[in-house]
């Protein structure tokens, strides 16, 4: 492989680069569209706990297919990427999340798949608008971590969450780095998702403490330079000033000269 990128013509990276963006723009939309389905019927099965068990099943398999257009997904951006080991290096994650939900004990985890494909897809439509990208990403991750977190405890012995409530409370004071204590997970994946959620909470905090300092940098940033502006600008007028005096002093003189030489001849 490295012989055939070494004697590959110059072109052929960009077409590949090309192929790669294609791809990118014409599923973008669709993989969005897959990844709100899994949400919804992940919510679905975690909330409606009058399912039938051939229905839960039914359900899962439908997961299950758009859990493997996902894996797909990765698998063509890998074929059509110029250099496959630095994309698989670059997107590790992305490689490791879709590995790891195949341990039953590890399903939960798809959730992570769909959020890293609603960031991959969403976040270029919203650059620059870093209050609702955070806005969304808070929203999203709260909501899927509740629900992750729901399905995992709710039937363990001495659990505290119970309720949709009780897990939507605990995300609140989990990801927004309070923990009160009231409500805590028990079991090995609960406390997962939890350290999961307090790294994306102090993720997102530090998002958005860097985007209001860099909204001051700025602001002030843009005081400070206006008023060296007119610093300078008066400056400039105080310097005219005094060239201005210094012309006035010399025409009076010059007009006391003429009218004392004026004098002198009417004199004479």
């Amino acid at each position: 492989m490295g012989t055939n990128q070494v004697n590959a013509p110059a072109g052929a990276g960009d077409e590949a680069e090309v192929r790669l963006r294609w791809w990118e723009r014409r599923t973008e939309w669709p993989m969005v569209g897959l990844s709100v389905l899994f949400l919804g019927l992940y919510a679905w099965m975690v909330l409606d706990t009058g399912l039938t068990p051939v229905s839960r099943q039914r359900i899962d398999a439908v997961m299950w297919a758009l859990w493997a257009a996902f894996a797909v997904d990765y698998l063509v951006r890998l074929g059509l990427a110029r250099r496959r080991l630095r994309f698989v290096v670059h997107n590790a994650f992305d490689l490791l999340v879709l590995l790891l939900p195949l341990l039953r004990q590890l399903r939960v985890l798809r959730l992570v798949v769909v959020l890293l494909t609603l960031n991959r897809r969403v976040q270029a439509r919203v650059r620059g608008q870093v209050v609702l990208y955070v806005s969304g990403a808070v929203v999203l991750l709260g909501l899927s971590a509740a629900l992750a977190v729901l399905e995992v405890e709710r039937t363990a012995p001495d659990a505290k969450i119970t309720g949709f409530g009780d897990a939507l409370w605990w995300t609140m004071t989990t990801v927004t780095t309070v923990g009160y204590g009231d409500y805590y997970p028990v079991t090995g994946q609960g406390k997962l998702i939890a350290a999961g959620l307090m790294i994306a909470g102090i993720a997102l905090l530090g998002v958005v403490t860097g985007s209001i300092a860099s909204w001051f940098v700025d602001r002030f940033g843009g005081l400070e330079q206006s008023v060296s502006a007119s610093a300078d600008a008066t400056r400039r007028l105080d310097a005219e000033s005094d060239q201005l005096r210094a012309e006035i002093v010399v025409l009076r003189e010059e007009i006391t000269a003429l009218r004392t030489e004026l004098s002198s001849r009417e004199g004479s």
